[in-house]
């Protein structure tokens, strides 16, 4: 089994009960399970400043899935929940689900690069990936508990 982390977002049609519902239909995943998942975050968002705060989370997983597997089942999920794919970046929508670690692999495809792209400047996944494994280690070498004393909480908070 290979420890994935999967970063999970929403501000569109109630974002804690999509966040909530992404949550246990990641549990649903084939040959997979969930170890743990963290608390709810809301953030701002970083794109367009004209669209809802964001409910974000983080949860680990282990799963014999491909990365590419992972990939398509996380899609699935995002499908089913109502999500539609625009041209316009970090603009809103119901669910975002994106593969931040997948082992110590470093994946450049297409589709898919992990460790993902911005997850070191992005408090919104530091923050709740240090809540659930706060020694973790990038697979360049980079301790999270170092990047995240880098990078400010830009009004980051638990939710509730």
């Amino acid at each position: 089994m290979i420890t994935a982390y999967i970063a999970v977002g929403s501000n569109l049609g109630d974002p804690i009960a999509q966040a909530q519902q992404a949550i246990k239909s990641l549990e649903s995943l084939p040959n997979s399970r969930v170890i743990k998942a963290s608390s709810l975050y809301s953030s701002t968002p970083m794109g367009p400043q004209n669209q809802p705060d964001y409910i974000n989370a983080v949860v680990k997983i282990e799963t014999d899935l491909s990365p590419i597997e992972l990939l398509d089942n996380t899609q699935k999920i995002e499908n089913e929940q109502g999500r539609v794919r625009k041209e316009e970046r970090w603009g809103p929508r119901t669910l975002d689900l994106d593969i931040i670690l997948y082992g110590d692999e470093v994946i450049d495809l297409p589709r898919l690069v992990v460790p993902h792209y911005g997850m070191k400047v992005r408090e919104f996944v530091l923050y709740p990936l240090q809540e659930i494994e706060s020694n973790l280690i990038l697979p360049d070498g980079s301790a999270l508990n170092k990047l995240v004393e880098s990078v400010d909480r830009n009004g980051l908070q638990v939710w509730g």
